[in-house]
């Protein structure tokens, strides 16, 4: 039998209904057990003390950092943010594995024009923005992502990846991994999702904010479609 894949999503407490659809839309287009941690920064309070930086968005933020720590710098790892959906299979990301690479991701070329984001969150500008929103961690490379480093390094050094040798340890996956909602160009409705993107991002906020449930379109129509299938009753 097949290991789980280990999965960590990023947790933000006004997040909660994202975090649960996430999660049910991995479950259900899986074809390997999967073994699913919410990174909830109170339960790490041992390892993550930092006071809230004024331009962190999220409670994970700098949480996200810790897996490899939460692996034993042990094995392959995936991290995600709360605020996806996901359309396919999760093993397909899972087989892109490549032990040339500490980290593969999507690699943006994102730049913000917007001052900010949901809730009014201040949205920053830097290069490889959203590149540490997914990420495929080969943990066993990451062992300078220390719980003492976390704490002390800056937003900019960690989600730059200034931790590993250079860029040359980063790899690229495809950008149906992590498709940016209302950022990106839009992808095919859900009758189509097949042909699309694997994994829906709503960086800048998605409907289940009062405030954002329009957002995406008709891929906002997929997530509560998503979140009604989660909540139904069988009899």
């Amino acid at each position: 039998m097949s290991r789980p894949i280990p999965i960590f999503i990023g947790y933000d407490p006004r997040e909660r209904a994202a975090t649960n659809v996430l999660i049910d839309s991995l479950y259900q287009h899986s074809s390997l057990p999967l073994a699913i941690t919410p990174v909830v920064a109170e339960q790490l309070s041992a390892q993550h003390t930092r006071l809230r930086d004024p331009k962190q968005s999220t409670a994970f933020s700098f949480t996200r950092f810790l897996v490899p720590y939460l692996m034993n710098y042990q094995g392959w790892a995936i991290f995600m943010d709360c605020d996806m959906l996901c359309r396919g299979d999760i093993a397909s990301l899972w087989s892109l594995r490549d032990d040339r690479y500490a980290v593969m991701c999507v690699q943006h070329e994102h730049v913000p024009t917007e001052a900010a984001k949901f809730l009014g969150e201040v949205q920053s500008a830097y290069p490889k923005k959203n590149w540490s929103s997914l990420m495929l961690l080969n943990c066993d490379r990451c062992s300078a992502l220390t719980p003492a480093y976390v704490e002390t390094a800056s937003g900019l050094e960690l989600h730059r990846f200034h931790w590993l040798a250079g860029d040359h340890e980063i790899g690229a996956l495809p950008t149906g991994w992590n498709h940016l909602v209302d950022v990106q160009a839009p992808p095919e409705p859900a009758a189509n999702a097949e042909a699309g993107p694997t994994l829906l991002h709503w960086t800048l906020g998605g409907p289940w904010f009062r405030q954002q449930r329009a957002m995406g379109g008709p891929l906002a129509a997929e997530w509560f479609g998503a979140r009604d299938d989660a909540m139904a009753l069988w009899d």
